[in-house]
């Protein structure tokens, strides 16, 4: 892939001053309308990762950003030390939304995650009755819920773990889709587990979508055992799988949902931790916070951004145009593809390595070719536009993923 002078400045940039805890694609962006992001040299493209759907709503949505501007310029921060006429009106708005008794926000997904496990440890030992110090989580073998100490001690991933212990303790791994597994655990251990964090769909570990029947059945588990069932839908709520969130497919409900991500259309970092009363009550004033938790700015945006959920009908839109695209990428006849898996607009295409070129390269072809997606484990590639895309722009961009795949075998 062919790297402009201008773009190389960018990248030479960042290499230079910034840390190297990423590797992005050759390409620098600077602009972002709908499903489309520009680079620096005015190339256009249909944006496929959707900042790890963080813009379910597109970039930069009028109505998500005029929120933001109104509130910028009335006031932006005000800490929890008062009160402010923002915060009230979007709790419960936030309650009339999911139903939940108590939303405690925050704002990045790895935050919600860290107060989701603060919460059920609490609940485990008021509630439950757990000896002092010998809680229990329970989550699944290829997760990702986010990257401080705490939850790289639950992950499976050499490259997430490496050289950050000594680890949390109280921490237990199961393998993924598998109730028998949680069964097991849970009669052994079942005295001592406060709460069951998974994923209803693992994300980063390349769109893994459970059998039908898994989640429902790991809720009812954790009913039998008085365990809390903790959703993580950070990366799969918000309309992202073709419902308000990824758990309704089955019909249960989560003690404790976490979400991010797209609840702000990635105008800002905002989190959410949503529980009944006997749980998140169990949090007194002094025990958690977060100085921009709920702060002016993030209720406004976070408002607004559920309002074009909900207005205009992205849920429903992410399950008719999901189906739309893995039955036409079923129908691309490529070596390359291998498997294809998904829900509503969250989708992956496991590569088979054809010639030499594996996912990497398929992606850097396609940006060539104007369409950015991103690699995960080194052999997938995920596929989550922002949900406003249309049928007609969804066809085009799979056109440039089958002629992509076409120039390369």
């Amino acid at each position: 892939m062919t790297i402009s002078p201008k773009s190389k400045q960018y990248i030479d940039q960042e290499e230079k001053y910034g840390a190297h805890n990423y590797h992005p694609l050759p390409v620098v962006l600077t602009r972002g309308k709908g499903c489309y992001v520009w680079d620096v040299d005015g190339k256009k493209y249909f944006d496929f990762l959707s900042a790890y759907s963080a813009v379910n709503q597109g970039h930069c949505h009028p109505k998500i950003v005029n929120a933001l501007k109104d509130q910028a310029e009335t006031l932006c921060l005000t800490s929890r030390a008062f009160y402010n006429d923002s915060l009230g009106p979007y709790e419960q708005y936030i309650h009339d939304y999911f139903g939940y008794d108590k939303v405690l926000p925050m704002n990045t997904g790895a935050e919600g995650v860290e107060t989701a496990l603060k919460l059920a440890r609490k609940w485990g030992y008021l509630k439950k009755g757990i000896p002092e110090n010998k809680a229990i989580i329970v989550a699944c073998e290829g997760n990702f819920h986010g990257r401080t100490i705490t939850i790289v001690s639950i992950s499976t991933d050499p490259d997430a773990r490496a050289d950050y212990g000594p680890f949390t303790p109280g921490i237990e791994i199961i393998p993924y889709n598998n109730s028998d597994a949680l069964s097991a655990i849970f009669q052994e251990k079942g005295d001592y587990i406060a709460g069951f964090l998974v994923e209803p769909i693992q994300g980063e570990a390349g769109v893994f979508v459970p059998d039908e029947g898994y989640l429902k059945e790991c809720y009812e588990l954790c009913k039998k055992h008085n365990v809390l069932f903790i959703a993580d839908e950070v990366q799969t709520g918000i309309a992202r799988t073709g419902k308000a969130l990824c758990c309704d497919h089955e019909g249960i409900r989560p003690d404790i949902v976490i979400l991010g991500k797209a609840i702000s259309g990635g105008v800002l970092p905002v989190s959410a931790v949503l529980a009944d009363d006997d749980i998140m009550l169990t949090i007194e004033p002094g025990q958690h916070g977060s100085t921009f938790g709920g702060f002016p700015l993030a209720c406004k945006v976070a408002t607004a951004a559920l309002e074009v959920v909900k207005d205009e009908n992205l849920a429903e839109k992410a399950e008719y145009l999901g189906n739309i695209f893995r039955q036409e990428i079923a129908g691309i006849k490529s070596p390359f593809i291998k498997e294809i898996r998904g829900k509503g607009l969250l989708n992956a295409i496991v590569i088979e390595p054809q010639n030499g070129k594996e996912a990497w390269d398929v992606c850097l072809k396609m940006a060539e070719n104007g369409l950015l997606a991103k690699p995960t484990h080194g052999h997938i590639i995920r596929f989550a536009p922002p949900l406003i895309i249309t049928e007609e722009e969804l066809i085009e961009a799979i056109g440039i993923i089958a002629n992509t795949l076409n120039s390369l075998e």
